[in-house]
């Protein structure tokens, strides 16, 4: 016997009381959820290479920002009525200079040269500033979601700073590929003394809905300790690889020139690393640079990691082939020298299976590895001795150039869907 299904006749009234119900639950559900009124901060993200906010200390003197875009007498009346926050921003073009956002409420009047945005005013380092944000706030743009909506909220709470993909761009310059996982980001700052902490994330993805990733706990801060300028640690090369092989240009050459193919390039991407920046008290290099990998099944130097091995035996006559000469070799160590004798760096298997290559002298220490706690990659360095030496990216900002010591560590919580997000943590500390 079949069943036949019948269809479910309600009355009329009962219908009627269950379709109202399907329309007025979700509105109902909607209006008893408070949502965050639209701030003139959401249309200026999407303007904003970098974006941060400040505490307002209206006991102190007012900041030099203020005194430049509104003159010492109006900075000094308008500071002495703060008393929450204030921002500033960086647009894609970072040579306009930094804009000054103020808090603005309706009938409070506004500096002759401001520009209103709903709830701020805005501004401008110069007239052609001006009217460059006046076009951008024109264009209809879609507020801001995921990471950029979660920052939001913060930059309107406490001291909190966001940044773009350009924002990189113009802070590191040519190195910004190797930042790439670090493509937009949002930090929480907090400070204690002369040392200034964060927490936050990063986003990579194209993927605007990524859900936050949980907190990483803040780094520990053990100096480095000298001729150590920058010391890099991860649990997987791809970390700096990835940003540069976007580029078919250079995968070529990888290719063609140093026999690093596709399968080679998956081997290395896996390996463990530390990447090492180190002074150099005379000679002809500024710093050294060192190179450690950690292969899998290490196995002693006697006995090397093959695949490695291998590729070294091809770099070998690829650097002959360019004019360079194997200096007298030592177990487990080759170096290479110019035309005029000058060392210019090689690699060498350490006692544990490690192999270490470098460019400049033979490092004489290599320092232990200790494990990283909670996060995948970190990195220390001393900015200040770094510009001294001429080797820090011009576009850093002043405060972090000051910087006795940086630390900054990420753990990616793995790539799904497109997704690329990665929990940070780390301190600054001033000499």
């Amino acid at each position: 016997m079949r069943l036949r299904s019948v269809p479910l006749r309600l009355p009329m009234p009962a219908t009627s009381a269950v379709t109202a119900a399907l329309v007025l639950l979700p509105a109902l559900l909607l209006l008893s959820v408070p949502r965050r009124a639209a701030s003139g901060l959401d249309r200026l993200i999407p303007s904003a290479a970098l974006l941060q906010s400040f505490r307002a200390e209206p006991a102190e003197p007012a900041p030099p920002l203020w005194r430049q875009r509104l003159g010492p007498a109006d900075a000094q009346r308008l500071w002495m009525g703060q008393h929450r926050l204030w921002w500033q921003f960086w647009g894609s073009h970072g040579d306009a200079g930094a804009y000054l956002v103020l808090p603005a409420p309706r009938g409070v009047p506004l500096p002759a040269q401001a520009v209103r945005v709903d709830d701020v005013a805005v501004i401008a380092p110069d007239p052609l500033a001006r009217q460059l944000l006046l076009e951008q706030l024109k264009a209809k743009r879609r507020p801001p979601r995921g990471l950029a909506q979660r920052c939001s909220v913060n930059l309107q709470q406490q001291p909190t700073v966001l940044w773009s993909a350009a924002a990189v761009g113009q802070l590191l310059g040519p190195l910004a590929p190797l930042a790439q996982e670090l493509e937009q980001g949002c930090l929480l700052l907090s400070g204690a003394g002369r040392t200034l902490s964060w927490q936050g994330e990063a986003d990579a993805s194209e993927a605007q809905l990524v859900q936050a990733p949980p907190p990483l706990p803040l780094p520990a801060t053990a100096p480095l300790r000298q001729p150590q300028l920058l010391d890099l640690r991860g649990d997987r090369l791809e970390l700096l690889l990835r940003g540069p092989l976007e580029s078919p240009l250079l995968r070529q050459v990888l290719a063609q020139t140093y026999g690093l193919g596709p399968e080679q390039i998956r081997r290395w991407q896996a390996l463990p690393f530390v990447l090492r920046l180190r002074s150099l008290a005379g000679g002809p290099f500024r710093a050294g640079l060192e190179l450690e990998l950690q292969p899998a099944g290490r196995t002693g130097p006697r006995s090397p990691d093959a695949a490695l091995q291998g590729w070294l035996n091809e770099l070998s006559r690829v650097l002959q082939d360019n004019g360079l000469a194997l200096m007298t070799p030592q177990p487990g160590l080759s170096t290479w020298s110019r035309d005029d004798g000058q060392l210019v760096g090689g690699w060498r298997w350490l006692a544990d299976g490690r192999l270490l290559l470098f460019l400049g002298p033979v490092p004489t220490l290599v320092p232990a590895q200790p494990p990283l706690a909670e996060a995948s990659w970190r990195l220390r360095l001393q900015p200040q001795a770094m510009a001294q030496a001429g080797l820090l990216p011009e576009g850093l900002p002043p405060l972090v150039r000051r910087a006795q010591q940086v630390v900054l560590q990420g753990r990616p919580l793995g790539h799904r869907s497109g997704e690329r997000v990665s929990a940070l943590s780390g301190a600054l500390s001033l000499p």
